[in-house]
């Protein structure tokens, strides 16, 4: 039976356009079906010059199930767009980075030829990556209301603070007199939470991280809790209404909207090369042991 995958891309740099002819001729050399995002597959027209041999399409609120892979090609910001069209189907992505190296998508331009021909043989093993869920009582953010990152709850049209008020099982923790406030996932921990000031967590704990942006009061501190709790916030300010994101996708709520966050009912099964490691990843991401003194 022939491997069938799908292809999830926007827009490349020029620098990447040869990479991406190579790994075309890799699928074409290996007889592989693929399905691709279309404004993709017309970018791939347009300005990479190229026509890919493919057998379908996908957009919009497509929801990906019979594919045995998903290619992200991008960055961080475009693997986790990708989640949206997997879901909780179990279908593994592989995450073929186009610029610097990321924490999700890890395969870099110079692996690239070798690591996908691996996988196109069944040389891969995967690992599962927990997500968190919103709930508000309604549809606001319809059948993507997840997120493999985090939520970010953040106030709006006024330079005044706001108060989100949390709540873990219903339990009082504190109100949060900030600019806004993350609950992140271990996977995001290296993401909006940490340029905050958050820890960074490793992608196996089974946690939140709880990170306020711009505490009025310092003492306030980034909190690490268990996933299996519940957290509520309620926000209160000047404004009638705030920000809400998960990952790259927001919507605006009035004030009067309680948020309540827990652990995803499933999980992502993400593709893991044999030689990349978080604390590998950690190092050349974050260049750590670049001071010559180390």
């Amino acid at each position: 039976m022939r491997t069938k995958i799908a292809i999830f891309g926007k827009v490349l740099s020029k620098s990447f356009h040869t990479s991406c002819v190579d790994l075309f001729s890799i699928l074409k050399k290996f007889e592989v079906d693929v399905v691709i995002y279309k404004p993709f597959y017309e970018f791939l027209l347009s300005e990479v010059k190229m026509k890919p041999d493919v057998v379908g399409f996908f957009e919009g609120e497509t929801r990906l199930e019979d594919v045995d892979l998903v290619f992200s090609i991008g960055g961080d910001g475009t693997f986790l767009e990708s989640v949206s069209y997997v879901r909780d189907s179990g279908i593994p992505i592989v995450g073929i980075n186009t610029g610097r190296l990321g924490f999700l998508a890890d395969i870099s331009q110079n692996d690239m030829r070798k690591v996908v021909s691996d996988i196109l043989t069944g040389t891969y093993k995967c690992r599962e990556i927990e997500l968190l869920s919103l709930y508000t009582g309604g549809d606001e953010f319809g059948y993507r209301n997840f997120a493999l990152n985090e939520l970010a709850i953040s106030k709006r049209d006024s330079s005044a603070m706001i108060s989100i008020h949390t709540y873990l099982n219903d339990e009082f923790l504190t109100s949060y007199w900030a600019d806004g406030l993350i609950i992140a996932t271990p996977t995001g921990s290296t993401a909006y939470s940490m340029s905050v000031g958050g820890p960074i967590v490793h992608p196996l704990s089974q946690s939140f991280i709880i990170t306020p942006i711009a505490p009025h009061n310092l003492t306030v501190r980034p909190m690490v809790v268990p996933n299996d709790v519940e957290i509520t916030l309620k926000i209160d300010g000047r404004d009638s209404n705030f920000l809400a994101s998960l990952d790259s996708r927001s919507v605006v709520f009035e004030n009067t909207v309680s948020i309540r966050v827990k652990k995803a009912d499933f999980k992502i099964r993400v593709v893991e090369l044999p030689d990349h490691s978080f604390y590998s990843t950690l190092r050349n991401k974050l260049m750590w042991g670049a001071d010559r003194r180390n």
